[in-house]
């Protein structure tokens, strides 16, 4: 009796031990998944950001444009 008592808390506590690994990988594997998304986003959005245009005003005359974030009057 003795003998299968040792047996049921040993396969117990390997089984115990194999679900904590498993879920320690399985939350390493999704955060690394998160990052990685997150990156790849961050990459993207830098690519799709509008590139802002140089305006060459002549010193002689008011000028007035709108950038797409609003109107500038260079005076």
């Amino acid at each position: 009796m003795q003998n299968i008592r040792s047996f049921f808390f040993f396969t117990t506590g390997l089984a115990l031990f194999a679900l904590a690994a498993l879920l320690t990988a399985s939350l390493t594997v999704a955060f690394i998944g998160v990052l990685g998304a997150l990156a790849a986003g961050r990459l993207l959005s830098a690519k799709l950001k509008p590139v802002p245009v140089q305006a060459k005003v002549r010193k002689d005359e008011m000028h007035v444009w709108n950038d797409g974030r609003g109107t500038i009057i260079d005076l």
